[in-house]
């Protein structure tokens, strides 16, 4: 068993830069869940700078002390480790709070005048760091609020920079529109467009796996892929979220945003450098050679869902259009089953199966690479009568690690092939280190590294994949929802969508 060097230097092997770190929308879920517990995270890694600063912004009225006081309980519930009293004072020390409307100007002549505090008295020397935790409908307006305030301006050295959550627009028209009014503001090298499953180490090692491995890479290709199959499958309802998910669905959450990242990683061709353009350059390229989908071939490549009442974990579970906030006769997707295929030399006649949905039967995300089964002739005078095919599975979540199947012969004097199980997990492997998935996309954001936040013609290429599919089933509702029961593995047209080709889903 190998024993790593502590997790105490990043891959630039440096801390983030001094910074003041600017959270928009300070009182949300979003800081308390995941922000605070990976600043921490990065605290306890030796990963934050000395010379560091919080500001919250939002339109709840409190007081610094009252706002670091809610910060203080909150990260007891939420942080992925126990909590040291000597490392939370650094923040402690650290943080304030202002309440102010997003769209007043008023509030970022205020904040301007916070930041300015805050660098005389924590030494921070003028770098901004700009988080979006609010509602998609205030990312171009608080962007636009910030360069006119003068908040984004660079000069005598210092950076600024604005992190953007997702969903990036809600089609292909309106993610433009954003880009257009957002690159209006600021440049694209200060836009940090962020999507947290690029912070998951697997996700991270698919290029390291791929490139960095001598015997899967001259592999991967149609010579010997058969298909690749990618799940992100959830257990959970919309919960609370009935109002959003009304206006947004299951293809539009997942798919131009998390989805394609995976497909970019997978199916990327290698860049020249670890440099963040030209991976970027690679992941763009290979989600413009996905082959559009006419309206035609909608119905038989692209399949939707949407759960009724069911079982899960044993308990009843309500369908959909029974959750908090959702129309009763909802036409709403929970679930997307996609069939790709990307037009290049590489991948030419190898389907790429996507499939993602919310009260599925397991928590899971996975990129399964099946590959094609080799010929039988030499078993032909034995009693193997089939060939299974070799099976590389990158899991993602929640337990993160590779695995690997392959048949070998079992012991005796008959030949006779059992199937073989390679497994490697993170966590038993290289120990497991408390994380949320945000602590390096933070800390490269604070780097100016952005090789895994979306630039705007990546976000533009993975639009162009979901628009025709959207226009489609806007034209056409679904006749049939709800169609799977909470806790099955989803519709059983998915299923179809590989029996045509002579192929299944993995079983999850």
């Amino acid at each position: 068993m190998p024993n790593p060097e502590p997790n105490n230097t990043s891959a630039h092997g440096r801390p983030g830069d001094p910074c003041v770190f600017v959270i928009f929308g300070a009182t949300g879920d979003l800081t308390k869940r995941l922000l605070m517990p990976s600043l921490y995270n990065l605290l306890a890694n030796k990963l934050l700078p000395d010379k560091f600063a919080i500001v919250g912004v939002s339109n709840v009225q409190m007081s610094s002390e009252d706002f670091r006081k809610q910060l203080g309980e909150e990260i007891k519930q939420f942080a992925t480790t126990k909590v040291s009293d000597d490392l939370w004072k650094f923040f402690d020390q650290r943080i304030s709070y202002m309440a102010g409307d997003f769209k007043d100007p008023a509030t970022y002549t205020k904040l301007k005048s916070a930041l300015e505090t805050a660098d005389k008295a924590h030494g921070t020397p003028g770098n901004y760091l700009f988080y979006t935790a609010v509602s998609p409908s205030f990312f171009g307006e608080i962007v636009k609020q910030l360069a006119g305030a003068g908040l984004t301006k660079e000069t005598d050295g210092h950076w600024r920079r604005v992190i953007i959550e997702k969903p990036f627009g809600h089609d292909l028209e309106s993610a433009n529109a954003l880009n257009r009014e957002i690159g209006a503001c600021i440049h694209e090298n200060q836009t940090f467009r962020i999507d947290h499953y690029l912070g998951k180490e697997t996700v991270q090692n698919i290029m390291a796996f791929r490139f960095g491995n001598g015997f899967f890479e001259p592999l991967w290709n149609n010579s010997y892929i058969d298909h690749v199959q990618i799940t992100d499958a959830e257990t959970v309802g919309v919960e609370q979220r009935g109002t959003f998910y009304e206006a947004t669905g299951a293809l539009r959450d997942m798919v131009p945003n998390h989805i394609m990242a995976l497909v970019s990683l997978v199916a990327m061709e290698p860049p020249n450098s670890f440099e963040s353009e030209p991976v970027r350059d690679e992941k763009t390229k290979v989600l413009r050679a996905i082959r559009p989908l006419k309206p035609e071939d909608v119905p038989r490549w692209a399949v939707r869902g949407q759960y009724g009442p069911g079982t899960l974990e044993g308990k009843p579970v309500p369908g959909y259009r029974a959750e908090p906030q959702v129309n009763p006769k909802s036409g709403t997707e929970t679930y997307v089953a996609l069939k790709l295929a990307i037009d290049n030399w590489r991948w030419a006649g190898v389907p790429i199966y996507l499939r993602t949905g919310k009260r599925m039967a397991k928590r899971v995300t996975e990129i399964a690479i099946k590959f094609k089964a080799p010929p039988a002739l030499l078993f032909r005078q034995t009693g193997v009568k089939h060939l299974e095919q070799n099976e590389l599975v990158l899991h993602i979540q929640p337990d993160e690690g590779i695995s690997l199947s392959f048949s070998a012969k079992i012991p005796g004097p008959v030949v006779k092939l059992g199937g073989v199980d390679m497994n490697f997990k993170y966590a038993d492997y290289f120990g497991s280190a408390p994380s949320t998935g945000y602590e390096t996309l933070l800390l490269d954001c604070m780097l100016g590294d952005p090789a895994l936040f979306q630039r705007a013609d990546t976000v533009d290429a993975g639009w162009r994949v979901v628009d025709p599919i959207l226009d489609a089933w806007k034209q056409t509702p679904a006749a049939d929802f709800p169609n799977y029961a909470a806790g099955s593995a989803g519709p059983s047209a998915a299923d179809e969508l590989l029996k045509r080709d002579g192929r299944k889903w993995r079983n999850i």
